[in-house]
């Protein structure tokens, strides 16, 4: 059983709370649905909280509907086709969400994406939707929230404190993004676009029924039965897994459009789970196509996300190699020339070391453990506790040092308990520098830039 149904019973189609008195400026939307396409996919769950001038709620309203076909991602959304298969048609409860939205700005949580697919609900109904004021809240949140590493609902109502209660229903998730935009409304210096959207909104005039004939329902994809069914997706892997963990502010791309991050971080939501079927795969040029995204730009928005996924891997300053399939698979899903994916790792590396360097202070007074290490650096170690070797190993990844299975002429030192070893003996014939394993935490501890 869905949320909805647990909240108000699987019979209702919709429910709605009611506070008329005061008069409607804004209408936060959030929408569930079959996939990511607005073109191919359909709402299976709509919600709308209005709100006053001040951000006070004037009235709010979700209902589910039957998207004559497969429900898609139950797992995300919790919505089964049993839920829906006696809920209503867009086109039966058009003229009721019409209603609702007329004279008001539409906010939304990624608005174009959401209002998209409203757009296409109204067009298969036989309405024309007018292109209405709207304040996206993901674009808005580099005005009121500047500093944050990514910009998700659950981002963006945490930096503002705002509870996001019943996340990834379409109730849940508007009525904390009209909390969120309540608060925001309060703030100084407001919203550029806040001064005429009210003004814009309330002279729009908005269509009093269809213009032509409802479309009849379409199967533009055969239903996949996996995402059809309440079930978990299979375990992402390792490196695909850390993806919501991604810092996104520094994504930067000369002359990059106005939609360019917003369409990466839904891209990196999109890849999140490790799973990018065929239909995601394919809804990403519909998804592009709303952000108004040329090829191109496309296509730097995936080798951009390709290098970030390098990034992950080489925070222990290596890349192993069931990491590099991983980023090779997700790099070909996403179409980027298999060719240039050494060069995304190679970039990727220099940016870490380059930033790594970029913090490390000078050695102390007094130094006097010979030569330091630097970022970029390889080692090697062998002998003493396995415990202590991996947590040494663990923090010379972080610090920019690599550490290597063999020695090498490479090799800028081995960390030795002094024991025999291959390894001692072939640093012994090549000359290479041999440390113990209490002088190596302090060349840690002190690693400089690369030369």
């Amino acid at each position: 059983m869905g949320i909805f149904s647990r909240l108000f019973g699987s019979k209702d189609a919709s429910i709605s709370t009611d506070n008329s008195h005061r008069r409607a400026v804004y209408s936060v939307l959030d929408v569930e649905t079959t996939g990511l396409s607005p073109r191919a996919d359909r709402i299976v769950e709509l919600a709308i909280v209005r709100l006053d001038a001040n951000g006070a709620v004037v009235d709010d309203w979700v209902t589910r509907f039957n998207p004559q076909g497969p429900v898609g991602a139950t797992h995300i959304h919790g919505i089964t086709s049993d839920d829906v298969k006696d809920a209503p048609l867009f086109a039966s409860l058009v003229t009721e969400v019409n209603q609702r939205l007329a004279g008001t700005v539409v906010v939304a949580h990624n608005a174009s994406f959401d209002i998209a697919f409203v757009r296409a609900e109204y067009q298969r109904a036989g309405w024309e939707m007018p292109f209405v004021p709207t304040l996206c809240t993901l674009k808005a949140s580099w005005h009121y929230l500047p500093s944050l590493d990514r910009r998700r609902l659950a981002d963006c109502c945490a930096a503002s404190g705002i509870r996001l209660t019943a996340a990834h229903s379409a109730l849940g998730d508007a009525r904390a993004t009209a909390s969120m935009f309540a608060d925001w409304l309060r703030r100084s210096p407001a919203h550029p676009d806040l001064a005429e959207a009210p003004v814009q909104a309330a002279a729009l005039v908005w269509p009093t029924g269809a213009t032509r004939a409802p479309r009849a329902a379409e199967q533009v994809r055969p239903p996949t039965t996996r995402r059809d069914r309440m079930i978990a997706r299979p375990p992402a892997p390792a490196l695909v897994s850390l993806l919501g963990n991604l810092d996104l502010s520094k994504v930067k791309y000369s002359n990059a459009p106005e939609n360019f991050e917003v369409y990466v971080e839904k891209l990196v939501e999109v890849l999140e789970d490790g799973v990018l079927d065929a239909d995601e795969a394919a809804a990403l040029a519909d998804i592009a196509a709303v952000y108004e995204l040329d090829e191109d730009t496309v296509t730097s928005a995936h080798a951009i996300v390709v290098n970030l996924m390098a990034h992950l891997a080489l925070a222990d300053s290596k890349i192993t190699t069931a990491e590099r399939d991983e980023i090779r698979r997700i790099a070909l899903e996403l179409n980027v020339d298999p060719d240039t994916i050494p060069d995304l790792i190679d970039a990727a590396s220099a940016q870490r070391l380059a930033a790594l360097s970029a913090s490390l202070e000078p050695l102390p007074d007094g130094w006097a453990f010979g030569e330091p290490l630097r970022v970029g650096d390889k080692v090697a170690l062998t002998g003493g506790d396995p415990d202590t070797r991996d947590k040494l190993e663990s923090i010379a990844g972080e610090r920019g040092v690599i550490v290597m299975s063999n020695v090498s002429r490479f090799t800028a030192l081995l960390v030795s308990d002094g024991q025999p070893s291959g390894k001692a003996t072939k640093a012994a014939e090549i000359g290479t520098r041999v440390v113990t394993h209490r002088d190596f935490v302090e060349l840690l501890r002190h690693v400089q830039p690369r030369h």
